[in-house]
């Protein structure tokens, strides 16, 4: 089977150009549904010859050539119908894989900032339902402004050739269907962004509700859930029910106004038939046309409010759409010895207008740990982000001698390791969790994260299965996996923020001498609110809420940071309590 082609479509949120990304398809389908459609109306015509040569008492000779000439006509005709079809499918699948691809380019490179704001269950229902209702759209327009359009005016210009009064009267409801469901767009498209919305509101729900599940069950708030649950579920359903009645339940009423017209073309066209102008093969053939004319023109009016239902989801994920942007994967990384110099940063949230953090100046080289702590709310975190480059700041942050901000984004990627308070496990090994898809050897770093000794016990060892955001797994196994995994690839700078917040001070203790051991290549930020290691790093950065900060060695802020001093001696003494 042939692979679809995820290539880049230049202008994504213009909808013409994926069918002029895809010129042979579009091509084909032009092709086959024009022969399909405006061969169709012989079907009906040589039907009626039959009749007549049947009334006529043809020969049996003369009855069989036409019976087999019938037949593959239809079969020709069927034969067109079924390429025009593959080909419209092959179109939606491709397309649809696209759209998939090109939002998904566009979320990957959307900043820290936009992320962070996104609704997960709106998300998820745009990425997902969305494009789903926008190309079955677009699959229905294609196939409809053939199977309906072309296929309408055929039968038309075919009737007015045998009639032209009876083809006006009877013809006379027609537009009259099609004016309902033009009317009808202001409400479909009311009640189907009603139905978008509340989709997205449950299915940011569920994701709440499986993320928390233990929380839920714990607390006792089970009961509450499964209420509030239900009622969204019932609200969602009455919305589905009136999208849907105007949608689909219209399609009767469509079909029987655009049918009112048979009573004029059954008493005109008996007429003729009785006064001889018509043979019965012929009316029999006009009564076909008209049905199926009629037909058509109620299955147009549906389209519409098809086309109308795929408009809102196309505006829906029309945001998401952007360029494609290819990563620089070029490097301009100094491969020698590793210095950061950091000169009166400051930073604030772009939401915000006071700086976090505020002026803070510091050097430092590989081999060496830099711990970052302070109280609550104090910026820790924040200086983290700052040093990922992820936010703008002021100040200097210069990584061997080049400006943080001057290096691209694929450099950073390569150049700095970094690890938040979130795990971010996915569902699968932990050795696939460790290296993200690649094929490296990790028994060193599981021995320097302590990991290889609970690996003994697990009888898959390292293919141990984490299930979802790791819940099979201890809190210290999650977070010592993911430090495994920033410490892979031995990055230039590493940053770990409050990486031991689940792991004993025994084993944070062997770790921090595995770190100082075996990655004397590394520069390391250790931000924590633990203290106990303190005294084996290099120098420390204590920041204050006021913006205010001290710097120095863990002997140097034991002198001078009462501050320090105190919340050291204190945590120093619980852990002795707890050994």
């Amino acid at each position: 089977m042939k692979k679809l082609r995820l290539e880049p479509l230049q202008q994504p949120d213009k909808i013409i150009n994926y069918w002029k990304k895809d010129k042979l398809v579009a091509a084909f389908i032009i092709v086959f549904g024009l022969g399909y459609n405006i061969a169709a109306i012989l079907g009906p015509i040589y039907q009626g010859k039959l009749i007549d040569a049947l009334l006529r008492g043809d020969s049996f000779a003369a009855l069989l050539r036409l019976a087999v000439f019938f037949v593959l006509m239809m079969a020709s005709i069927q034969l067109m119908r079924y390429l025009k079809r593959f080909y419209t499918r092959r179109f939606a699948n491709q397309t649809s894989a696209t759209m998939r691809f090109m939002i998904y380019n566009s979320i990957i490179n959307k900043s820290y900032t936009e992320l962070k704001h996104e609704n997960i269950g709106d998300l998820m229902t745009r990425v997902l339902a969305d494009i789903d209702l926008c190309v079955e759209g677009m699959r229905k327009f294609t196939t409809e402004i053939f199977d309906t359009g072309v296929l309408m005016a055929s039968y038309l210009v075919a009737m007015l050739y045998f009639d032209v009064k009876i083809t006006l009267l009877g013809a006379l409801f027609i537009p009259v269907a099609m004016a309902i469901a033009e009317k009808l767009k202001t409400v479909i498209y009311k009640y189907s962004i009603d139905y978008r919305t509340k989709s997205s509101v449950i299915t940011d729900m569920t994701y709440e509700y499986i993320e928390n599940a233990m929380l839920y069950r714990i607390n006792g708030l089970e009961r509450q859930g499964r209420e509030k649950y239900h009622q969204e579920l019932n609200d969602l359903q009455d919305k589905a029910i009136k999208a849907n009645i105007f949608e689909n339940a219209m399609q009767p009423v469509y079909n029987v106004v655009a049918m009112l017209g048979v009573v004029m073309v059954i008493y005109l066209g008996g007429s003729r038939v009785i006064a001889g102008g018509w043979t019965v093969g012929t009316f029999s053939a006009y009564m076909i046309m008209f049905a199926a004319l009629a037909t058509k023109a109620s299955k147009a009016a549906k389209l519409f409010n098809s086309v109308q239902k795929s408009q809102i989801s196309w505006q829906r994920i029309k945001p998401y759409f952007s360029e494609y942007q290819s990563k620089d994967t070029s490097l301009d990384i100094n491969q020698g010895s590793t210095s950061l110099v950091i000169e009166k940063i400051s930073f604030h949230y772009p939401e915000a207008q006071e700086n976090v953090v505020e002026s803070i100046s510091l050097n430092a080289r590989q081999g060496e740990i830099i711990g970052v702590t302070g109280s609550i709310a104090s910026g820790k975190t924040t200086l983290g982000m700052a040093l990922l480059g992820l936010y703008p700041y002021s100040g200097s942050i210069r990584i061997d001698g080049k400006e943080l901000r001057d290096y691209s984004d694929y450099e950073h990627s390569q150049m700095i390791a970094y690890l938040g308070h979130n795990p971010q496990l996915l569902s699968d090994t932990i050795y696939n969790n460790i290296t993200l898809g690649g094929n490296e050897d990790i028994s060193a770093v599981l021995h320097d994260v302590c990991l290889d000794e609970d690996l003994l016990a697990m009888p898959a060892g390292a293919y141990t299965q984490v299930g979802s955001s790791g819940i099979r797994l201890s809190g210290g196994q999650q977070a010592r996996i993911a430090l495994a995994r920033t410490l892979l690839h031995k990055a230039k700078i590493i940053i770990l923020d409050d990486p031991f917040a689940a792991v004993d001070m025994r084993t944070e203790e062997k770790i921090i001498r595995n770190l100082k051991n075996n990655y004397q290549q590394c520069l390391f930020v250790l931000i924590s609110h633990r203290l106990a290691i303190f005294n084996q790093i290099d120098r420390i950065v204590l920041l204050h809420n006021d913006h205010s900060f001290d710097y120095g060695t863990h002997q140097q802020l034991m002198e001078k940071s009462e501050l320090y001093a105190s919340i050291y001696d204190l945590q120093r003494l619980a852990g002795e309590n707890d050994a």
